[in-house]
């Protein structure tokens, strides 16, 4: 919790979504639908394409997501992202890591 969130009392958007399960959003069925509201195709479904430029989309709309949206919004933002993240480190479990990359030890 950051300085400014503990002085004024407000609580996080974990702390007020009631979804909220750490890592991301609990959504009611298996079948990632919230409300009866499909929230996107199954990662697997997509080609290697697809999942690159969704990931793109939500990486670009992050910051305004985070800052302004609804807690719902964002909670389906974060379910959204984990979900195509998982799907593209599933696919590439031996990507390449650019050694520019690494913090010195």
């Amino acid at each position: 919790m950051t300085e400014s969130v503990r002085r004024t009392g407000e609580t996080s958007p974990e702390q007020r979504m009631p979804e909220w399960d750490g890592d991301h959003a609990r959504t009611d069925t298996m079948t990632g639908d919230v409300d009866g509201e499909l929230l996107g195709v199954d990662p697997a479904e997509l080609g290697d394409e697809d999942l690159i430029r969704e990931m793109q989309s939500l990486h670009r709309t992050r910051l305004d997501t985070l800052r302004h949206a609804t807690d719902s919004a964002l909670a389906n933002h974060l379910r959204r992202t984990a979900e195509l993240e998982t799907e593209y480190l599933a696919r590439h479990p031996g990507r390449e890591v650019d050694p520019s990359r690494l913090r010195e030890g």
